[in-house]
């Protein structure tokens, strides 16, 4: 059922901003203002649309119970490591994503929505090396 709300949300989210890679970033970078020089070499921002790309097939695969979504943001955690990006502003990632959902959502946003996104960002966020736990 998680796994449904989270793809259904995702789908809304597309049929009503399009491609929401700018929306998650601009928020991103709001919260985490060092993050954005992570990103000096990504002039065409195309970095960053496949990596929330990947973030949505890891999210996914975690919402349907699989295990290549935990895999995926094991590996990319050390690969950001290796770039110098620590891992609690890896992990932060994920909620701002569930974030820019929300808002795209509004109305739609429901209580099992949010649940089913928070349990999700809180298990991402765990696999991503944060002990933190979201609130959505």
């Amino acid at each position: 059922m998680s796994a449904d709300l989270i793809r259904q949300s995702l789908e809304r989210l597309a049929e009503r901003r399009g491609d929401p890679t700018y929306h998650v970033y601009a928020r991103l970078f709001a919260g985490r203002p060092d993050a954005e020089a992570l990103f000096v070499g990504d002039r065409s921002g195309a970095a960053r649309g496949e990596m929330l790309a990947q973030a949505f097939t890891a999210l996914l695969d975690l919402a349907e119970g699989g295990d290549q979504g935990a895999r995926l943001i094991a590996i990319e955690r050390i690969n950001h490591e290796g770039l110098g990006v620590p891992p609690d502003v890896f992990a932060d990632f994920f909620p701002v994503v569930a974030e820019v959902v929300r808002e795209g959502l509004g109305e739609d946003w429901t209580a099992d929505v949010a649940a089913a996104w928070t349990a999700l960002t809180d298990r991402a966020r765990a696999l991503a090396g944060s002990n933190e736990t979201g609130t959505h």
